[in-house]
């Protein structure tokens, strides 16, 4: 009868009775259950298959015996926990559902799947039947809206939770708390946090977590003294949680003092705070200290060498890192995705593309899963090794690809200038429904200023307004920059002094922007206000300010900011010094340039390129040629800059043979690829000479299409040796290049004038017309007594302007009796009105 039974209600578990069924007495459904209950315990702790089936013969009793209420739940509970959905929802429907508890297991089910959705519907659903939720429904319905971000349903939770009278529990404000501190509502956080009467460590630690969330380490400083003084005492967790904020903000005198409670509590050996001293000591430079640490851990876990690799990567010790790595294969520790990720930044920095191909195919080799932290870390490793056809076999491979590679990739074109690609990159994040991030619009600014790409950039700059992104420092900064790089740097002024916050970067942006275009003066203003707003100066923002004193040969300010940095902490700063030295070769005073490179602590490649190109610039190819082989002699490796400065020198003292020869060696001794600097380098090294038929053919072997700067050297070349035909020629190329230029058609129409072709010049005049070009007037300063004056051609506002002509006619009266003849472009005789307006205008 027995079999019969099951087999007519319940033939999928027939087979499962490999065991004799339990036989109850007839009883309540309290013993009942209280003797179950053992049994579905062992079926939750432990769902194995095994498990399972005998949780199946108990529903299989159960349903024998007639029972449901409580004992029907637990079963229920029972499938939600072992993942038979099926089974639990025809299970559902068998209970009474007046009550909180069935209700309770769905909406948990539904939450440890993910379907935080689904959970907040069943929960509604509740709510619509009539069923009031009781202390044990809130907290994973609490865990849905956390899980979809959704603050606002979480607020509408929070005021049934109030409306029942558990806001005070322990369980449903610790997910409370949680949920507004992991979507940045930590001020309703801490409220609750502060209403509590009992807290637990549970809570103590996730509201310190929300804090460190948050960024905010005073109050995670302030919480755990809190804490400490509090009838719960911190545990490993926290002390784990602290100790993280100390090492990301340098906090290392705060970290040991906590390392030293720590130890107090027996805790230092605890693998998660161990790991986090490791990281506190290695990132504060203390790396005798958390290898010593690391030392005497008893047994270290994948965390800790990791974080002791990472530890030497971070402060450049590559030997010891490699050695640790050595070790660490021998103990029979797996790499894993971190531990590469680890090595593979400093592979970048030092350019060894042999090691980071080793380390890359030790990867593959050994099928080290490749993760989006991996990935990332080969493609930047490429990029800056230059290696971008593998830096996009990286990117092309079939594992997983987030917005941080679509943003490494974009950093890495616009690093190569390959802006184009950068932008097709970007559009295919788009085409992915990808959003972008900060991160990725900050990478992606530059390649539109590379470009003089305005119209994308202002659409970037709508788009970053409409998502609310316009406060981030780094986006505010390449903003600037990009509008001062495609000519708008009134724009980029608009924008800067809009800003709410100004950070250094965005000083630095605007200040070098300035100086790079034609605003010296506003260069060296803004550089006066970033200090009176507090704002600390570093490196660049001296450089940047050095080098519009040098634009403006204003060499009391120069001096003025050298004194500064002898002052402060720039008197050791590589970058600044550099400035410093360029600074004062250009406002003409190279024994000082000489003596602050003397005084040099440090020297690198850009410090000897700086002081090669000042003697280079002065015309004294001898010193600067002495000071290229001394560098090569102390070990520094000449890079691009270097070649420029010694190809310049040659062409200021008329070596032609000279600049060959250097040009030649740094594409085959040194392997450096020649740049388009370098070939309008060598133009002019042909040109000064006056040999423009060879400077001519230089152009035309060039491995790329030349530049307005390359056939600009060449027009101007062509202006002084009286080349009309080559002139022609090369004003035709920038004519096309940059129409709008009007020094190109002012060059051409000086050297046509020149040779008397007086029809080129009217062509020219009316080709300017036609075009719409303005002729702007060149401008001149001069530094007299600490204050720069400047002027225009035939200026008269000057306060002194009368003095000054006076004595400009006394000079020309000197020259002309010096045997100085003045030149004129046009014949005494003018035939036409035009020619007469042409002259004055020319």
């Amino acid at each position: 009868m027995y079999r019969k039974y099951i087999h007519t209600t319940h033939t999928r578990f027939l087979h499962v009775f490999t065991t004799p069924p339990i036989n109850f007495l007839k009883n309540t459904e309290e013993i009942l259950a209280t003797k179950l209950a053992p049994i579905l315990k062992s079926c939750s702790d432990n769902p194995t298959h095994c498990d399972f089936l005998q949780g199946q013969q108990v529903h299989s009793q159960i349903v024998v015996n007639g029972i449901k209420g409580l004992l029907g739940t637990r079963i229920l509970g029972m499938y939600i926990l072992c993942g038979k959905y099926f089974d639990a929802k025809s299970l559902f429907f068998q209970l009474d559902l007046s009550y909180a508890s069935p209700w309770n297991w769905i909406i948990r089910g539904f939450t440890m799947m993910g379907c935080f959705d689904f959970a907040l519907v069943v929960y509604f659903k509740m709510l619509s039947y009539g069923t009031l939720p009781d202390k044990y429904s809130f907290p994973y319905v609490i865990k849905a809206c956390s899980g979809l971000h959704a603050v606002k349903l979480g607020k509408l939770v929070h005021d049934m939770v109030r409306l029942r009278g558990f806001e005070l529990d322990v369980y449903v404000s610790s997910s409370l708390i949680k949920l507004y501190a992991e979507n940045g509502c930590i001020l309703d956080a801490r409220c609750l946090f502060d209403k509590l009467p009992v807290k637990d460590s549970v809570l103590w630690n996730v509201m310190l977590h929300g804090y460190v969330r948050y960024r905010d380490s005073g109050n995670v400083v302030g919480l755990f003294r809190e804490m400490r003084y509090s009838d719960v005492g911190p545990n490993s967790v926290t002390y784990a949680c602290v100790l993280s904020v100390c090492a990301s903000e340098m906090m290392i005198e705060l970290g040991s003092q906590i390392h030293g409670v720590v130890v107090r509590c027996g805790l230092e050996m605890d693998s998660p705070v161990a790991n986090t001293l490791i990281a506190l000591y290695s990132k504060s430079c203390w790396l005798s200290d958390a290898r010593e640490l690391f030392d005497t851990i008893p047994e270290i876990d994948l965390v800790s060498w990791n974080g002791m690799i990472g530890g030497y990567v971070l402060n450049g010790y590559m030997l010891e890192a490699l050695d640790l790595f050595r070790k660490m294969v021998s103990a029979c520790v797996k790499p894993d995705p971190i531990t590469f990720a680890s090595f593979l930044p400093l592979v970048s920095e030092t350019s060894s593309l042999n090691q980071g191909k080793e380390i890359h195919c030790y990867i593959v080799r050994h099928g080290v899963l490749t993760d989006v932290f991996l990935k990332n870390a080969l493609i930047d490793m490429y990029f800056k090794c230059r290696q971008v056809e593998m830096a996009k076999c990286v990117f092309s491979c079939n594992s997983a690809v987030d917005i941080v590679i679509y943003s490494a990739m974009i950093s890495g074109y616009v690093m190569n200038e390959m802006n184009v690609d950068a932008i097709a990159v970007f559009r295919s994040l788009i085409h992915e429904k990808m959003k972008p991030n900060v991160v990725t619009l900050a990478s992606l600014l530059p390649a539109c200023a590379g470009l003089a790409a305005i119209s994308l950039g202002k659409e970037l700059h709508g788009n970053i307004l409409k998502h609310g992104l316009e406060g981030s420092f780094h986006i505010g900064s390449a903003i600037t920059d990009m509008y001062a790089k495609c000519g708008r740097l009134d724009l980029a002024r608009q924008f800067f002094f809009r800003m709410s916050e100004r950070d250094a970067v965005c000083w630095n942006s605007i200040i070098t922007s300035c100086s790079q275009n034609g605003n010296p003066v506003e260069a060296i203003d803004l550089f006066r206000r970033m200090g009176a707003e507090d704002v600390n100066y570093d490196g660049i923002s001296i450089s940047a300010a050095l080098s519009a004193c040098s634009s403006l040969s204003a060499l009391h300010h120069g001096k003025e900011i050298h004194g500064f940095m002898i002052r402060g902490v720039f008197s050791l700063d590589i970058l600044a010094e550099s400035a410093l030295i360029d600074m004062y070769a250009k406002c003409g005073n190279l024994r000082l340039a000489r003596c602050v490179f003397d005084m040099m602590q440090e020297k690198n490649e850009v410090s000897w390129s700086s002081i090669i190109a000042a003697y280079g610039s002065h015309g004294c190819l001898k010193e600067a040629l002495a000071l290229f082989h001394e560098m090569k002699q102390m070990g520094f490796q000449p890079d691009h800059v270097t070649f420029l400065a010694i190809i310049s020198a040659c062409g200021h003292a008329g070596c032609v043979e000279e600049g060959k020869h250097y040009f030649k060696c740094m594409e085959e001794d040194h392997k450096i690829a020649a740049r388009m600097e370098h070939y309008a380098c060598m133009i002019d090294l042909f040109a000064r000479a006056g040999r423009l038929e060879e400077a001519y053919e230089f152009i035309k072997c060039m491995p790329f299409d030349p530049d307005a700067g390359v056939w600009g050297t060449l027009l101007g070349a062509c202006r002084v040796h009286g080349n009309v035909d080559l002139a022609e020629l090369a004003a035709g190329n920038l004519f096309n290049l940059d129409p709008q230029n009007s020094g190109y058609y002012v060059l051409l129409a000086n050297a046509q004038a020149g040779a008397g072709k007086w029809e080129g010049v009217l062509k020219t005049r009316s080709m300017m017309k036609e075009r719409g070009v303005q002729k702007i007037p060149g401008y001149s300063w001069i530094e007299v007594n600490n204050y720069n004056h400047m002027f225009v051609a035939a200026d008269t506002s000057h306060s002194y302007a009368a003095e000054i002509y006076s004595i400009l006619n006394h000079l020309l009266l000197e020259l002309r009796k010096e045997g100085y003849v003045p030149q004129p472009y046009l014949p005494l005789h003018m035939e036409s009105s035009e020619l007469t307006y042409l002259r004055n205008d020319i």
